[in-house]
């Protein structure tokens, strides 16, 4: 039997809720936690009340931190959760959540791809302006034959996805560091599906190749603030387009 011992609701000075979970096994995802969350907020708690701090939920549930932080955010999305500034994370009331399961997913999924669109402009122009410090002539002639490739296939109507990701992998490859390696290769992975969608924008490919000359003509002259700077700009028009197409 499950004991509860529910908070006033928000007033000035508030104590986490005391709720009674159960452990959940190891090979469960984010997902598991977020239904059980989702029960005790259904059954226990009431709009205004306090979810415990993540910690203590980390404790409670026998859960790593980032699977309590995901079930948190996905509840947040679907209006169940709020975060507050100072107070922590408060119950909504369930009719402010959508009911539309469809809509949900679509909100998980903007999310997601704006988290790693957020993720590329924290890693890429950083790298770009690295690049430009160490790369080689070699480098610079791969990357012409890679633009060269890509501005064929768009001239005869394809969309050059490979291409686009070749480039930005050899920009990673340039900069001399294996260990981003394996970071941009996942991003780039990740994101290939977005990728396909928006390059289908009218004109996408012509900007996005126009992005990439930019950013080489930088790498060519060995100017490592252009290089990020044009990397950065490159990043903002991409997701611009990718934003509004979700």
């Amino acid at each position: 039997m499950w004991s509860v011992l529910r908070p006033m609701p928000i007033m000035g000075t508030e104590s986490p809720a005391r709720i009674g979970f159960e452990a959940i096994s190891r090979n469960k995802v984010y997902q598991e936690v977020a239904k059980q969350l989702e029960r005790r907020i259904a059954e226990e708690l009431k709009p205004g009340d306090l979810l415990p701090p993540e910690r203590q939920l980390v404790q409670m549930l026998g859960v790593s931190r980032s699977s309590v932080r995901d079930a948190i955010r996905s509840l947040e999305l679907r209006g169940l959760l709020e975060p507050r500034q100072g107070i922590g994370t408060v119950v909504c009331s369930p009719d402010a959540a959508p009911d539309n399961p469809l809509a949900t997913a679509l909100l998980e999924k903007r999310k997601m791809v704006a988290d790693l669109l957020d993720m590329r402009n924290m890693i890429e122009p950083p790298l770009a302006g690295r690049a430009a410090l160490h790369i080689s002539r070699d480098e610079i002639a791969e990357m012409e034959e890679i633009l060269v490739r890509q501005e064929a296939k768009v001239r005869g109507g394809n969309l050059g996805i490979e291409e686009d990701s070749e480039f930005h992998y050899s920009i990673a490859l340039a900069s001399n560091n294996t260990a981003v390696l394996k970071v941009v290769d996942v991003l780039m992975d990740l994101l290939r599906e977005t990728r396909e969608r928006t390059l289908q924008v009218e004109r996408r490919q012509e900007k996005s190749l126009a992005g990439h000359h930019r950013i080489l003509s930088a790498l060519k002259r060995g100017d490592a603030a252009a290089a990020e700077a044009a990397m950065r700009q490159h990043l903002h028009e991409v997701e611009s387009i990718v934003l509004k197409k979700l």
